[in-house]
């Protein structure tokens, strides 16, 4: 479809760049799996000239054949291009620096051998049948116009793709739009946008991308990555269907499974309040914000949590109120007085003030059971 989306996974590469986070073959092949089940675009599975280890593993999901494209991630440089040749693996992601700041001060080299170096890197890639994204990285700092001829010489060698990455994730939306809104207008090539979440812009930076023309994004399960992270898979997936109403390949109902098995793989546990998938992101304890939803959920919902297998639930605390908890105590058919209703929200709020965590039903039903056995006793 023309107005479709791609999503461009890169958790078992760009994820695994997370301090901590490293992933053995079981572990990679258990989430390539899931993700391309899903219906994911394309998975960057590893870097080859890291070694002979993470050959064998590029060359062991290349083997399961899943039904999604996979990709490296390689350097202009001979030797990176070949070791992934070597995995057999259909795609290749190839990264050249395209600011001044990246090419003189980082590689001490020019624009001259950045073209040069790119230009010789997608012509072996294309004589080997590869699908070849070109990646401009620092595209944040770099020179615009430069940045077209170099995606003008991409395209001219048949390049599949090019990925603009916000490598210090230091882009907001306004800034992003203006820079790079004439882009899509300068090159026939799909262009990817790479955000990195420094300021916590990741997410409103890659839909801004996808605004002002770009056809895919990158996104790592969870947020996972270099320093602050990428943009999470499941905010982009979510808010590409309910926000910009476009459609993708992938199945969003899979984004809370696909979450747990990556946190459950990385022991790193998914927060409460993380959105899309913590568990809280649909619970809801304040008075005034239940009274809305029972009368309108879409009073205070935005997005249905069963497009993604969830659903609301409501939990007591501090910002409760008494009609909750007769609604409560009438479902369960246990008895009270005016006097034990008002004591049963003192008790609620001080016990969720003490305990730092929100009452379940359960709770609550047993500190009215205790007022109860006071009164009769």
């Amino acid at each position: 479809m023309k107005d479709s989306v791609w999503l461009c996974d890169t958790t078992l590469r760009d994820g695994e760049q997370t301090p901590g986070v490293a992933f053995r073959f079981k572990e990679k092949a258990r989430i390539a799996t899931c993700l391309a089940e899903a219906g994911i675009d394309e998975i960057e599975i590893g870097v080859p000239s890291v070694g002979a280890d993470e050959m064998e593993i590029i060359k062991g999901l290349v083997d399961l054949r899943l039904p999604v494209r996979l990709a490296t991630w390689n350097r202009t440089s001979k030797e990176d291009l070949e070791a992934s040749f070597r995995t057999g693996v259909g795609a290749v992601s190839i990264c050249i620096p395209v600011s001044d700041q990246h090419i003189e001060r980082k590689l001490r080299k020019s624009r001259t051998w950045a073209m040069d170096s790119m230009g010789e890197a997608v012509e072996l890639a294309k004589k080997e049948g590869k699908y070849v994204c070109v990646g401009f990285e620092d595209a944040s700092r770099a020179d615009v116009d430069f940045m077209i001829k170099m995606a003008k010489v991409a395209e001219g060698l048949r390049a599949d793709r090019i990925r603009l990455a916000d490598t210090l994730g230091i882009l907001d939306p306004l800034e992003l739009a203006r820079r790079f809104a004439p882009l899509p207008q300068r090159t026939a090539l799909p262009l990817e946008f790479h955000a990195h979440n420094d300021l916590g812009m990741a997410t409103a930076n890659a839909l801004t991308a996808l605004r002002i023309g770009f056809k895919a994004v990158s996104v790592t399960v969870g947020g996972l990555g270099e320093r602050a992270g990428n943009a999470p898979l499941e905010e982009i997936s979510v808010a590409i269907h309910h926000i910009l109403q476009r459609p993708t390949a992938f199945d969003i109902q899979k984004v809370n499974d696909i979450s747990l098995l990556v946190s459950d793989i990385t022991q790193r546990e998914v927060p409460r309040s993380k959105p899309v998938v913590g568990s809280d992101v649909f619970t809801h304890t304040s008075a005034v914000h239940l009274d809305g939803i029972r009368k309108d959920v879409e009073n205070y919902q935005p997005f249905p949590p069963e497009s993604i297998s969830r659903k609301h639930s409501m939990v007591f605390g501090k910002y409760s109120g008494i009609k909750e908890l007769v609604r409560l105590l009438e479902e369960e058919r246990v008895p009270y007085t005016q006097d034990q209703l008002t004591e049963l929200l003192i008790r609620v709020r001080l016990h969720s003030s003490i305990k730092k965590i929100p009452l379940q039903a359960e709770d609550v039903l047993s500190l009215a059971r205790s007022l109860n056995q006071l009164r009769n006793a």
